[in-house]
């Protein structure tokens, strides 16, 4: 599968990362907060909690929130610690840049790391060569690298045509990525072309917020008859009104092609963590 070239402490890394071992992902980005502002008071602890046990594989954070969160939600996710930021009230906001290393990420107990890449954007030279150095140092320390890449910019029109999609993920492949995250092509079958053309696991990103929980479970179900791994699904889970029922909804449908209702009772969403 994902590991037949990986050294062993790649490979193992890459086991805890896909640790349902079906080549399947649901990863959660908590990484908004450079870039809009606080996700609440308090309130990043706490969502990990509720994410805790409900079948997610993996959070993303950046390195200074691992102070302030309590180690024991780790025990069955992996940690992926972002590498590159950029806030919203930026001149370029598609500018990304590096604030982080693979090592001090290994220090601080990661099991992979990102790195977010904008195709077509004003810096979009400075943001490849970033995914380059850090696919090297992943490549130097054996850490797993999950690549963000998005096309964005000033003659991006469709964001979301399959052939930019394509080239966003083989790029990624290409620079040493071992996944890549990317927009939903719209449907399964322009999903479809994009995996085709990729050699590593697709997962696609969550999109934006919708208080439609049908649509939400409905949206990774076609993803994944479009042939991605999972997806990498932020806001409709932390901004959603359940976030633990919607995690373990998402992990049910992603590892175990069930689409839960979303009439359940109080005591049926609580048994979807056990």
């Amino acid at each position: 599968m994902v590991v037949l070239n990986a050294s062993f402490a790649r490979g193992l890394r890459l086991r805890r990362l896909f640790r349902h071992g079906d080549g399947r992902l649901v990863v959660v980005p908590l990484d908004h907060s450079v870039t809009d502002g606080p996700l609440g008071p308090g309130k990043l602890n706490s969502l990990l909690g509720e994410l805790a046990g409900t079948g997610v594989d993996a959070v993303v954070l950046h390195k200074g929130s691992l102070r302030h969160v309590d180690h024991g939600w780790f025990g069955d996710m992996s940690l992926i610690v972002h590498m590159s930021v950029s806030t919203r009230h930026a001149p370029d906001p598609d500018a990304k840049y590096l604030v982080a290393h693979v090592e001090e990420a290994l220090r601080l107990g990661a099991d992979a790391v990102s790195v977010h890449v904008n195709m077509g954007s004003r810096q979009e030279a400075r943001q490849i060569a970033d995914l380059a150095a850090v696919a090297g140092e992943c490549e130097r320390w054996n850490v797993p690298l999950l690549a963000m890449v998005y096309a964005r910019g000033p003659q991006i029109t469709d964001s979301r045509a399959p052939e930019l999609l394509a080239h966003a993920a083989t790029l990624a492949a290409d620079l040493g990525a071992d996944v890549v995250k990317v927009d939903y092509a719209g449907t399964p079958e322009r999903m479809a072309e994009v995996v085709r053309a990729c050699p590593i696991p697709v997962v696609v990103a969550g999109g934006p917020r919708s208080a439609d929980t049908d649509a939400v479970l409905a949206y990774v179900s076609d993803a994944l008859r479009g042939g991605a791994a999972g997806v990498a699904m932020g806001r409709n889970v932390f901004q959603a009104d359940r976030p633990r029922w919607m995690a373990g909804a998402i992990a049910r449908l992603v590892h175990e092609s069930r689409h839960v209702p979303d009439q359940y009772d109080i005591d049926d969403r609580l048994a979807l963590t056990s």
